[in-house]
């Protein structure tokens, strides 16, 4: 499939049941968003800052950087470097199996990297009504890259900014 196949099976799945439901599609919600897991924390990101989503893809490991550096793979001729988010926010991950787990793939100004996921969800579909300015908890390892969150279904879905990740410092400056 072309660059945006998983996202664009998750559309498809969404679609599906969109129709099933008798939701016309995603015409009823403003925002859309994939959804994951980390460390048993369900986090929803906008769909306009993932570029795709993808199975563990093969890789190269790298010397002389952070522990969170996975290695390095080559997506279609691109270099992507794979962080595990679990180990940059010191959060355990709930999948011992690596070939289990997924990259999000963020393509924010000239930061080009995939993020390690322990799961993807889906997509999850959101009206304006629905969002608060309200954080996540400050303590969280996820806040500095919280922007609010959505009440939906009489739970929390805190959107989590891969845009915020990529202007960390200490994500981006990832040699020993």
């Amino acid at each position: 499939m072309a660059s945006r196949g998983f996202i664009e099976l998750l559309r498809l799945a969404d679609m599906a049941r969109a129709r099933k439901s008798g939701r016309q599609g995603g015409q009823e919600s403003d925002w859309q968003g994939v959804v994951f897991e980390i460390g048993g924390q369900r986090l929803v990101a906008p769909m306009g800052e993932v570029s795709e989503v993808l199975m563990m893809p093969e890789y190269t490991s790298m010397p002389l950087v952070q522990p969170w550096i996975l290695g390095i793979a080559n997506i279609r001729g691109r270099l992507l470097p794979l962080t595990d988010l679990s180990q940059f926010l010191h959060v355990p991950s709930h999948l011992s199996q690596m070939s289990q787990r997924k990259v999000i793939v963020i393509d924010h100004d000239s930061v080009f990297s995939g993020i390690l996921v322990d799961q993807v969800l889906g997509i999850e579909h959101f009206n304006r009504s629905q969002y608060r300015s309200e954080a996540i908890d400050s303590k969280s390892p996820f806040a500095p890259y919280n922007h609010g969150k959505f009440f939906k279904d009489e739970q929390d879905w805190f959107v989590f900014m891969p845009s915020l990740l990529a202007q960390d410092s200490r994500y981006i400056d990832a040699a020993i």
